[in-house]
């Protein structure tokens, strides 16, 4: 198995247990916000932003100095999770 599928596993599992969390908290008669559960269903589309956010996140870990930061990827990486759930967002709306 490739470390891209590898990636794509992790992601998959997270993304399972995000889903559950937020069945368990929700109740038949509670308003459920659709944009946290597109959100987790859009985070398999942007492992690829992720994953720069991780490798910045790793090569900044012992920076004592707090000049360096990875908040470029980071907005990459929600940028892209918004791009994809407000394609479908609107379609969920009453």
């Amino acid at each position: 198995m490739g470390y891209v599928e590898n990636i794509y596993q992790g992601v998959m599992l997270i993304l399972h247990s995000e889903l559950a969390q937020l069945a368990r908290e929700r109740s038949d008669e509670e308003v459920v916000d659709p944009k946290a559960t597109l959100e987790v269903t859009c985070k398999p589309k942007c492992v690829r932003q992720l994953k720069e956010y991780q490798a910045c996140s790793k090569r900044i870990e012992g920076d004592e100095s707090g000049h360096k930061h990875c908040t470029g990827q980071y907005f990459d990486y929600w940028h892209c999770i918004d791009k994809c759930v407000a394609a479908k967002l609107f379609d969920h709306l009453k």
